[in-house]
């Protein structure tokens, strides 16, 4: 009965971890395959795989980055502090293939988005892309689709 008077409250959660270039780039990830407010199976999949990769992590541990890059981006601050942090960590050319990696994400699910492109361009200008770069990257993607 005491417990239908005063229920139990959940237990407060996790803290956040304090981003740095790995969960940046996770939550940046995530934001672009959110920026059309669906979230698929292949955009996971791809988010997971760029992750392993980029980082030399198992299948495993790298999903579990990403499911912390989901918690992250939910809660964190905005794209602008997340590049920021990778401007400072990550030279340009490791730049401009991560704004290669976010293509790649945003068209897993076979299809072409307004505003996961948006989102994706507003990331690699913030990340220092030039216009030039930019274009590249979105015209190699796109004819890949």
């Amino acid at each position: 009965m005491l417990e239908r008077l005063f229920p139990r409250r959940a237990p407060d959660p996790r803290p956040l971890p304090q981003p740095n270039a790995q969960l940046a780039l996770g939550a940046l990830l995530v934001r672009v395959a959110l920026a059309n407010r669906e979230y698929v199976a292949a955009e996971v999949a791809q988010i997971d795989r760029i992750l392993a990769r980029t980082f030399d992590l198992k299948p495993l541990d790298a999903a579990k980055l990403r499911a912390d890059c989901e918690a992250l981006e939910r809660h964190a601050p905005g794209t602008p502090e997340f590049t920021q942090i990778l401007r400072e960590e990550i030279d340009y050319a490791h730049r401009k293939a991560l704004g290669d990696a976010m293509w790649a994400v945003a068209l897993a699910d076979g299809k072409r988005d307004d505003l996961e492109e948006a989102q994706l361009i507003d990331i690699e200008i913030a990340l220092g892309l030039t216009g030039e770069d930019i274009a590249a990257a979105r015209k190699n993607a796109l004819t890949s689709l």
